[in-house]
């Protein structure tokens, strides 16, 4: 069974940055294609970024240049550094990982082990 757990969600003002983490299972990490998700109320879930088992990268632009996607071989640990931050960036994110992605992507639905989630509000 695959189980993902993000921290790291918090409250900042606008401009300010946090750091998401996902810990994941070793094989998890090594073999699955992994990303960062979000969904804000009233809203469908959206691909933020996501990272493949090469360390190749997506980002959706909306964050491109602000949030980088990384993983810590050593910790079998994924991480958002999100930098930047915006109040539309408010959401609850989530990790998830993906052993049927064959093309890198973010889109949310190629992804099928999903962690609970973690919040994250921007205030202006």
């Amino acid at each position: 069974q695959v189980q993902l757990v993000e921290s790291g969600g918090g409250s900042v003002q606008a401009g300010g940055s946090l750091r998401l983490s996902c810990a994941a299972s070793t094989y998890t990490y090594r073999t699955y294609c992994m990303g960062w998700f979000r969904q804000a109320p009233g809203k469908e879930r959206e691909g933020v970024a996501a990272i493949d088992r090469d360390g190749a990268t997506s980002y959706t632009d909306s964050v491109k240049g602000r949030f980088t996607i990384s993983k810590d071989n050593a910790k079998s640990t994924l991480y958002l550094q999100m930098n930047g931050l915006k109040p539309e960036d408010t959401a609850l994110y989530y990790c998830a990982a993906s052993n049927i992605v064959v093309v890198l992507t973010t889109s949310p639905r190629l992804y099928n082990y999903w962690g609970q989630g973690t919040q994250v509000t921007v205030s202006s």
